[in-house]
């Protein structure tokens, strides 16, 4: 019989979840076997919510990302952000964005508000 699911708390609680998960990987869902994977995997995911938290991405960071994952070029942002020269000035940090920027940049590029309305970090080339 498996060990009682329980809170991860310690380090060596990860380290055996962990280890369970790759005994487990690869179960078929809505099995006894299937759901511990899904229980441990959960678990895992708030242990390391709370011990490794992940800063949230640079709003700018966050444009050349979906950037990247779309083929967008700067050309595609004009009519997010306006001009060529505006759309050079917001990803070079040199203009913060606006609240119609944020709004145009969610809504057609669903880029979370919430990292666009954060500030952006320093240019450190700069």
């Amino acid at each position: 019989m498996a060990a009682e699911l329980k809170p991860i708390r310690t380090k060596a609680d990860y380290k055996n979840a962990f280890a369970e998960v790759e005994r487990l990987w690869g179960a078929k869902a809505g099995t006894p076997k299937g759901d511990r994977l899904d229980v441990l995997a959960t678990l895992i995911e708030v242990y390391e919510a709370r011990h490794y938290p992940m800063d949230p991405p640079d709003p700018i960071e966050a444009i050349q990302f979906r950037m990247e994952q779309q083929g967008l070029t700067r050309k595609d942002l004009e009519p997010l952000l306006g001009t060529r020269a505006r759309v050079a000035e917001v990803m070079n940090r040199r203009r913060s964005l606006s609240i119609d920027m944020i709004r145009r940049l969610h809504k057609e590029l669903g880029i979370s508000a919430e990292v666009l309305i954060r500030p952006t970090r320093d240019n450190e080339a700069a």
